[in-house]
């Protein structure tokens, strides 16, 4: 059954200005807007949003508590979503495998294994893993809820379990049964570490060593590329597989190093995430000061469509702490573009930031366009 959230606490004056497309040029009432198309799509049976996958619900949910962070007014909807996903989302884990269901349970520790149930949020995928850990820090961050916090708790500590001794002697696979090590899985290991360190005082310690092991390691091998952009992982023989560079890839490692930055400062670990950012804008994005992802306009299904919100989720952490020029301008550009150019009839995002609004447009392309937005309001 689909399932809308509250009406969203939004003021009178907000409301009537919100109405058909004539929506103040507001970066706030455009999020809020933006916001109210996604939970059309949200399915309160499920704990998910419709016709996407179990990731993009962890990213769904991120930027659902982004917007929350930056405006109290949708605290309701927030709530909602984030207790409602807490309690029903397990059932719709789409492949637990057997790798799940016994090895990856053995993993927990005792003092994760009552963190909420963790083992019944891994799938057989380390990366999804972390998405949901950053996730339910994200919840935890606008509640202050310790629930959500224990429980990124305890799916970190099933991840700890699955560091390899292939390349450099560490890192992680992509998946319990597979020998490919990939960026995005080990950058989510690096900022789901870094972001912990500084929310549980009592093991940053430990949290800490971690996000230097997973840095470190990360930096030691050949990911990065002669221009400075990540690509997607590393080939048999542990060097750099030339394969495309995703706009994720390039953000994840951001807000890794942002947080690793407050836990254990070291100037080094920013100067790496300016680097890194300023070869992803010089590659990605277009003369139109949009990013953009090469596999545009039709090639990015299923999962490149949320590719792009999370690089420039993660650059809004960067440019809190670092900011730049650039950094501003593609944000800004980029969610204005969205909003004239990529828009539908119903407040729907699609994929192409600079329009028009092609392929499919579902809750994956919309709330990645929605995490421009909600950084559009930070920036401001």
């Amino acid at each position: 059954m689909l399932f809308s959230a509250p009406r969203l606490l939004v003021p009178a004056l907000t409301v009537f200005l919100l109405s058909g497309l004539t929506v103040a040029d507001d970066a706030t009432s455009r999020a809020v807007t933006a916001l109210e198309a996604l939970q059309e799509w949200y399915n309160n049976s499920t704990g998910l949003w419709n016709t996407v996958g179990w990731w993009n619900g962890a990213n769904c949910l991120t930027v659902i508590a982004d917007l929350a962070a930056l405006d109290p007014t949708v605290m309701d909807t927030a709530d909602y979503v984030f207790n409602t996903t807490y309690n029903v989302a397990p059932v719709s884990n789409p492949d637990p495998g057997p790798e799940v269901k016994t090895t990856k349970r053995e993993f927990l520790a005792p003092r994760a294994s009552s963190a909420g149930n963790a083992s019944d949020w891994l799938d057989s995928a380390y990366d999804d893993d972390g998405w949901w850990v950053l996730a339910w820090i994200a919840a935890y961050d606008v509640t202050e809820e310790t629930r959500y916090l224990q429980l990124a708790e305890g799916i970190f500590e099933a991840l700890t379990k699955a560091w390899g001794t292939r390349c450099g002697g560490g890192g992680l696979p992509w998946n319990p049964t597979s020998t490919y090590v990939n960026s995005i899985t080990n950058e989510l290991f690096l900022s789901a570490a870094a972001h912990l360190a500084n929310r549980v005082p009592a093991r940053k310690s430990y949290y800490v060593d971690w996000a230097q092991k997973e840095w470190n390691w990360f930096a030691a091998q050949g990911f990065i590329g002669e221009n400075g952009t990540i690509n997607d992982g590393l080939l048999d023989n542990c060097e750099n597989n030339g394969a495309t560079v995703w706009s994720y890839n390039q953000g994840v490692v951001l807000g890794g190093l942002v947080e690793l930055n407050i836990a254990a400062p070291n100037s080094s670990y920013l100067e790496s995430a300016n680097k890194i950012a300023k070869a992803a804008i010089e590659t990605l994005v277009g003369s139109d000061g949009v990013l953009h992802e090469f596999c545009e306009p039709d090639d990015c299904e299923p999962d490149a469509t949320q590719f792009k919100g999370i690089f420039i989720r993660n650059l809004l952490m960067l440019q809190n702490v670092s900011p730049h020029d650039s950094y501003k301008k593609v944000i800004t550009n980029s969610a204005n573009s969205i909003w004239e150019n990529d828009r539908s009839d119903q407040n729907r995002l699609g994929v192409v930031w600079s329009g028009p609004v092609v392929s499919t447009v579902d809750p994956s392309t919309h709330c990645s366009a929605m995490d421009a937005l909600v950084a559009a309001i930070a920036v401001k």
